[in-house]
C-alpha cells in the first residue's frame, strides 16, 4: 500500500531480537510489533509486520530450514512466544507457559519445530510447535541474558546467566572450522569486560581471547558511570567459519580473523569514510548471502539499520528508524524534496525524498533538543533555515546545512508548541530602522499565547501578538485562548484558531479584525489556506479547518478580505462541508498541484482526500496502525502524499493506488446499520483544565508515548462516545491510557511501568471537599431557564432596577456585583453553616471578610480554634492574642493534649501556669526542664515538684529516681532514707554512704550498723568489716564483732567429721 516507509526502531537492550533468512527478509522487533524487510545489496524495503502481541518484543528468529524459511518466532514481555506464518501474517502456534518476563530466544537450527526461551527467573522453556508439545527446566535461579542453540546437538544449548560478566549474544560456529579441534563446536561469547571469547564444546573451555581494539570514540564511551548501559553484540557469520564479527562500545563494529597469527586479529568495519559506523552501542546482528554477496545487518541505539558488505567490509545502506510519535512534517519551499520530520525521540530528521542512489538519505538533528519536537516550518526562501518547537517550550532555529547548533528563542512558551509560521512582521516588530528582517516567526503554545520571534535576535525577548490585537480592534473582553495559526501565502493575511472553535481573521501589519468564523464548536487542531498558484482565483481565499468533532469545514473568505467592511463579519456558514472522518482531525494539506484538493488526517488512522468543490472523497489510505498526527503532499509527483502518526512510522503513499474511497465507518454507525441495541458508554469526565481552561495533556505532559515500547495505541474513540476536547500537540493528543501500557524505551534504559498498580490508584476517587458557599453554589444547579433569568435579573441591578443581590432568592448574584452585596450573601452563608454544625466554614468566611477578631471568637466559644487561627491572632492586638491563647490551652487540656498546651502558655510568658499544668497532670520530668529552664535556681516552685515527684516515685517504689529528686530538692536525709527503704545490704550500703557525705552522721551510723548486721548474718566478715571501719562511732563494735566471728570459726571445726563430734 506504501512506496516507502520509515519503521519504528528495534528494541533496545534485547539479545536476539532481529533475525534474516535465506530469502533475504530480515525481521526486527519494534514496541509491540514485528517488522519485516526485504534486503538486497543496494537497499531495503518494508514488506509488512507482524502484529499480536500486547507488550514489547523481546526476541525474534527465523526458522532457517529449507522450505521452512517463511516460518518464525516471536517472544514478549507480555510472557508469550507465538510462531508465524510471514507470508500469511498468521500465527500458526504459540504458548505462555512463562510465568515471568522472556529475555531471550532462538530457533533450533537442527530441529526445525524447536523453539527454545528463557525468562529473568532461569526457566528454559522448549516448544515443538508442529505437534504443540512443550517441556521447561529450571537449571539455575537466575536471569538468563541470551541463548543459543548448538548447530551440532538438538540437545545443547548455550545460555548466559552471569550479571557481572553480561553475555551479550551467543552465536555458534556451523562447522568446524578451526581443525585443531574434533568432534565439537565452538560458541562466541562477548562480555562488558571488554573482550571476546571463544570457546570449545569439546573441550568445554576457552580457547582464545580476543580484547577489544582501543578505539578514540570508545573511550567516552567506556564511563564506569555508566558501564551497566553498555553492549557488546557478537556474530558468527554463516558460512565464515574463521571470521567473527563484535561490537565495541562506541558503535563500531571490528571482524576477527581467527586464522590470523599475531596480536592484529581485527579489521574494522567502514574505515574507508567518516559516518559509515553506528555512533552508539549496537544491539544484534545477523547475516545472510544475497546473489554472490554475504551482507551483515546491525541495528543500534542510534536508531539506524545499516547492511555491511563482509567483503569488502563497508557500508551498503543505511535505514534510518523512528523512536517516537512523528508530531509535525515540512517540505522545504526551497530545497526541493527535503522533508522534515518532527520526532518524539527528541530529534529531526531531514529526509532528501529526491535522492537518486540513497531512497533513505537523512540527516539527523539532536544538539541543544531536550524534549520531543512538536512543530517545524521551513523559512520560505531562506534555503536550510528550519524552526522548531518542542514539548518543553522551547523554539529554535537550525542551519540544517551547517555544524552549528541551532539558536533557541529566550522566550518560552510555558507548554507544548502546537505549531509555528513564517510570516510578516507586525508592531512592534516593524517598528524602527529599515535594517529589520523580512520574515517573523510566530509560534503557538498550548498556553494559549502566541509570539513573534525576530529570528535575527532570538536572543531578545518575543512579543505577545495578542497585546496588538487589542489595541488595534479596542477589544476589553478577554481573549479566547489561540490554538493554532496560519498566514495567508501572500502574507497579508493571518487567521488564528481558538479554543472555543472560533477561527479569526486579521489583516496585517495592523492585525485588523476581518471576520470571525463560527462553525466549529469544538477546539481548532489546524488551518490550513489554499494555494496562490491556481489559475481561479476564487480559490486563493479559500481556508480550510479541521476540529475535534471529525468535520472538515472550507471558509471562502474572499469578500470578507478584499473588501472589508468597518466592523467584522460573522460567517456562520462554511462553503463546503467534508464529512465522513469518525474522530479528531489532527491535519491537512492542500495539493499544490491541483485546484481545491485537500488531503485529512485523522484519529481514525486514516488519511482522507477530497475533492472539495465536489464535496466528494477521492480516495483513502489505511496503512498506519495507529493515529495519525501530521500529513504533506508531495510538491515534486501529484500522486504522492506523506504521513506520520503515533505508530512510529512515516509512509509515502500513492493516490492512484488506493483500493478504499472513504473512511471507515464508525463502530456505532455499524451497530445501527445492523440493528443492534447500542450499549450506552459513560462519558470520561473531563479533567480539570489547567491555566486559562487549556488542554489537560500539557499539564500531566502526556506526550512521552514515544518512548515506549509496549503496546499500541486503544483504538480511536468515535465522536459518539464521549469526544473531549483535548488538542493533539502538533495537531496531537495523547491517550492516558495508552502512556501507561508501553515499556519506556528510555534514552539509555528500559524502564517498566506497573499497568495494573496505575489502574487501581486511578480508580480511587477524591472525594469532593465540602462547598464554603453551598446556597450560592446550589442556586447554580437550577433549571436553564431560571439561570438565564439570572443573567437578566444582574444585567437590570447594574443598571440600577431595584433589587437586593445577595440575600433570599438572589443570593448567588451577591458574587457578582459590589461588595455590600457580597457581604449580604456571606452572612446568609455563615447562618446557614452555623445551623448545619461547620462552624470551621463560618470562621473562614469571617476571615475572608477581614472579620479577625469575630473569627477568632466563633472558633474560641465552639471549640474550633487552630494553629492557623492562632498564628492569625497576633494581628487582632496583644489582648486578643494572650485571650485567644488562654482559650486554646483550654480546648487542648480537654483533648488531652497537655504538652502542647504547655507550650502555648510559655508563648505568652504564663510559665507558672505552665508548671503548674504539666506537674497537675503528672508530667513531672517535662515541668522540672521548664521550670530549671526559665525559673531561677532558687525558685520555690522547682523544689516544689522535686518534692511532688519524689513522692509519687516512692509510692510507686521508684527508689533511686525518687532519692534523685530529694538531693536536687536539697533534702538529703529523705534521699538517703528512700534508698534504704528497699532493705537489702547494697542498698543500705549505698545509704549510709549518702548519708556520710551529706553529713548525717547519726542516720549513717544507724543505717552502717543494720548493714554490718546483715553482712554478719551472711557471714560475709570481710563486707561487713569494712562497714565498721567506715564509721568511727562503731569501732566500740569491734571486740563483739571479733568475739563473734571467733565463736563462729570454733563451731564450725566444732561440727567437722573427722573430729568425731557428730557421734
Amino acid at each position: 500500500m506504501h512506496e516507502r516507509l520509515l519503521p519504528a526502531s528495534p528494541n533496545w537492550y534485547c539479545s536476539r531480537c532481529s533475525d534474516v533468512n535465506s530469502s533475504g527478509v530480515l525481521g526486527f522487533g519494534a514496541k509491540s510489533t514485528v517488522y519485516l524487510l526485504k534486503v538486497t545489496a543496494d537497499s531495503a524495503a518494508v514488506l509488512g509486520e507482524l502484529s499480536g502481541h500486547t507488550e514489547r518484543v523481546s526476541g525474534f528468529a527465523f526458522c532457517q530450514h529449507e522450505g521452512q524459511e517463511h516460518i518464525c518466532a516471536s517472544s514478549s514481555d507480555d510472557k508469550s512466544v507465538k510462531v508465524w506464518d510471514t507470508e500469511q501474517k498468521a500465527v500458526l502456534a504459540e504458548h505462555s507457559a512463562h510465568q515471568n518476563i522472556i529475555t531471550s530466544l532462538h530457533w533450533s537450527p537442527v530441529e526445525k519445530g524447536l523453539v527454545v526461551s528463557g525468562d529473568e527467573k532461569g526457566i528454559v522453556v522448549c516448544f515443538w510447535y508442529s505437534r504443540n508439545d512443550i517441556h521447561s527446566f529450571f537449571p539455575e535461579p537466575r536471569t538468563i541474558f541470551c541463548l543459543a542453540c548448538s548447530p551440532h546437538n538438538e540437545n545443547h544449548v548455550a545460555k548466559n546467566m552471569l550479571h557481572t560478566t553480561q553475555l551479550c549474544l551467543l552465536s555458534t560456529d556451523a562447522s568446524n572450522g578451526l581443525t585443531e579441534i574434533e568432534g565439537g563446536g565452538y560458541l562466541a561469547s562477548g562480555s562488558r569486560d571488554q573482550t571476546v571469547r571463544i570457546w570449545s564444546t569439546a573441550r568445554g573451555k576457552g580457547v582464545m581471547t580476543l580484547k577489544l581494539p582501543f578505539l578514540k570514540r570508545r573511550g567516552a564511551g567506556v564511563d564506569l558511570g555508566v558501564k551497566e548501559r553498555l553492549w557488546l553484540a557478537v556474530h558468527w557469520p554463516k558460512g565464515r567459519p574463521s571470521q567473527v564479527v563484535s561490537s565495541c562500545f562506541g558503535g563500531e563494529l571490528v571482524a576477527w580473523d581467527l586464522t590470523k597469527s599475531g596480536k592484529q586479529k581485527w579489521t574494522l568495519l567502514g574505515s574507508s569514510s567518516d559516518g559509515q559506523n553506528h555512533s552508539r552501542i549496537v544491539f544484534n546482528m545477523s547475516s545472510v548471502s544475497v546473489g554472490d554477496r554475504d551482507l551483515l545487518i546491525s541495528t543500534s541505539m542510534d536508531r539506524e539499520i545499516k547492511c555491511w558488505d563482509l567483503a569488502s567490509l563497508e557500508c551498503c545502506w543505511t535505514l534510518p528508524t523512528l523512536g517516537g510519535f512523528v508530531y509535525s512534517m515540512s517540505f522545504s519551499p526551497v530545497g526541493t524534496g527535503c522533508l522534515a520530520l518532527g520526532v518524539g525521540d527528541n530529534m529531526i530528521r531531514v529526509w532528501n525524498t529526491m535522492s537518486i542512489h540513497n531512497p533513505y538519505d537523512t540527516r539527523t538533528y539532536w544538539q541543544s533538543i531536550k524534549s520531543k519536537v512538536s512543530a517545524l516550518a521551513w523559512h520560505p526562501v531562506k534555503e536550510g533555515s528550519l524552526a522548531f518547537g518542542t514539548d518543553d517550550g522551547k523554539v529554535g532555529i537550525y542551519e540544517a546545512y551547517s555544524n552549528k547548533p541551532p539558536q533557541i528563542s529566550s522566550t518560552y512558551h510555558r507548554r507544548t508548541v502546537y505549531s509555528l509560521d513564517w510570516g510578516p512582521p507586525i508592531p512592534p516588530l516593524s517598528f524602527g530602522s529599515a535594517d529589520k528582517p523580512s520574515y517573523s516567526l510566530y509560534s503557538c503554545g498550548g498556553d494559549g499565547i502566541i509570539f513573534q520571534h525576530d529570528p535575527w535576535k532570538l536572543s531578545g525577548e518575543a512579543s505577545n501578538i495578542d497585546k496588538l490585537i487589542r489595541d488595534t480592534n479596542n477589544i476589553t473582553h478577554k481573549l479566547s485562548p489561540h490554538t493554532d495559526l496560519c498566514w495567508k501565502p501572500d502574507g497579508k493575511v493571518l487567521a488564528l484558531g481558538n479554543e472555543d472553535g472560533s477561527i479569526e481573521v486579521y489583516g496585517a501589519p495592523s492585525l485588523k479584525l476581518l471576520c470571525t468564523v463560527q462553525q466549529h464548536h469544538k477546539i481548532i487542531n489546524t488551518l490550513r489556506w489554499h494555494h496562490q498558484h491556481s489559475d481561479q482565483p476564487e480559490l486563493h481565499c479559500l481556508l480550510a479547518s479541521g476540529s475535534s468533532n471529525a468535520l472538515v469545514y472550507i471558509h471562502d473568505l474572499r469578500s470578507a478580505i478584499e473588501n472589508p467592511s468597518e466592523n467584522p463579519v460573522l460567517v456562520t456558514e462554511a462553503f463546503r462541508n467534508l464529512s465522513g472522518h469518525t474522530n479528531k482531525i489532527t491535519s491537512l494539506a492542500w495539493s499544490p498541484h491541483h485546484d481545491a484538493r485537500l488531503v485529512t488526517v485523522c484519529y481514525d488512522s486514516t488519511a482522507q482526500v477530497w475533492d472539495v468543490l465536489k464535496e466528494e472523497p477521492v480516495c483513502n489510505y489505511r496503512g498506519h496502525s495507529g493515529r495519525l498526527l501530521c500529513v504533506q503532499w508531495s510538491p515534486v509527483n501529484p500522486d504522492l502524499i506523506w504521513t506520520g502518526g503515533d505508530d512510529f512510522t512515516v509512509q509515502e503513499w500513492a493516490v492512484s493506488k488506493q483500493e478504499h474511497v472513504r473512511p471507515p465507518k464508525s463502530k456505532r454507525r455499524v451497530d445501527l446499520e445492523k440493528n443492534k441495541p447500542l450499549q450506552k458508554k459513560s462519558k470520561k469526565k473531563k479533567k480539570a483544565a489547567g491555566k486559562g481552561g487549556l488542554k489537560p495533556e500539557e499539564n500531566e505532559s502526556l506526550m512521552g508515548e514515544e518512548e515506549k515500547g509496549g503496546s499500541g495505541v486503544e483504538e480511536a474513540q468515535s465522536e459518539d462516545e464521549g469526544e473531549d476536547e483535548q488538542r493533539p500537540c502538533s495537531n496531537i493528543s495523547t491517550q492516558l491510557f495508552s502512556e501507561v501500557l508501553c515499556v519506556c524505551m528510555c534514552e539509555e534504559e528500559i524502564i517498566g511501568i506497573g499497568l495494573y498498580s496505575f489502574l487501581s490508584d486511578l480508580s480511587l476517587k477524591k472525594r469532593k471537599p465540602r462547598s464554603m458557599l453551598p446556597l450560592s453554589t446550589s442556586m447554580d444547579h437550577r433549571p436553564k431557564e431560571e439561570l438565564q433569568q439570572d443573567c437578566l435579573t444582574l444585567a437590570a441591578v447594574r443598571h440600577s432596577v431595584d433589587c437586593v443581590p445577595g440575600t433570599g432568592e438572589h443570593i448567588q448574584l451577591g458574587l457578582f456585583t459590589d461588595r455590600e452585596a457580597l457581604c449580604r450573601m456571606f452572612q446568609e452563608e455563615e447562618d446557614s453553616h452555623v445551623e448545619a454544625g461547620h462552624y470551621d466554614s463560618v470562621t473562614y468566611l469571617r476571615l475572608w471578610k477581614g472579620d479577625l477578631t469575630g473569627a477568632l471568637q466563633m472558633a474560641t466559644e465552639k471549640g474550633e480554634l487552630t494553629d492557623h487561627l492562632l498564628s492569625l491572632a497576633p494581628m487582632a492586638g496583644y489582648q486578643v492574642w494572650s485571650r485567644t491563647v488562654e482559650a486554646y490551652v483550654k480546648q487542648l487540656c480537654l483533648q488531652e493534649q497537655f504538652l502542647k498546651a504547655a507550650s502555648h502558655l510559655v508563648s505568652i510568658h504564663k510559665i507558672y501556669e505552665a508548671v503548674s499544668l504539666l506537674k497537675a497532670h503528672q508530667f513531672y520530668r517535662e515541668a522540672i526542664a521548664l521550670a530549671k529552664a526559665r525559673l531561677q535556681a532558687d525558685d520555690p516552685v522547682l523544689k516544689d515538684v522535686y518534692l511532688s515527684w519524689a513522692a509519687v516515685l516512692e509510692k510507686d517504689g521508684h527508689y533511686t529516681t525518687a532519692a534523685k529528686c530529694y538531693l536536687a530538692a536539697d533534702s538529703s536525709f529523705d534521699a538517703a532514707k528512700v534508698i534504704a527503704k528497699k532493705g537489702d545490704v547494697m542498698s543500705l550500703k549505698t545509704a549510709a554512704h549518702l548519708a556520710k557525705l551529706a553529713g548525717e552522721s547519726d542516720l549513717s551510723h544507724s543505717l552502717s550498723l543494720r548493714c554490718a548486721k546483715e553482712f554478719m548474718l551472711s557471714q560475709d566478715w570481710l563486707e561487713a568489716q569494712d562497714i565498721l571501719r567506715t564509721q568511727s562511732t562503731l569501732l566500740v563494735s569491734s571486740p563483739k564483732f571479733c568475739f563473734l566471728l571467733f565463736c563462729c570459726l570454733f563451731l564450725k571445726s566444732c561440727l567437722l567429721p573427722e573430729n568425731g563430734c557428730l557421734c
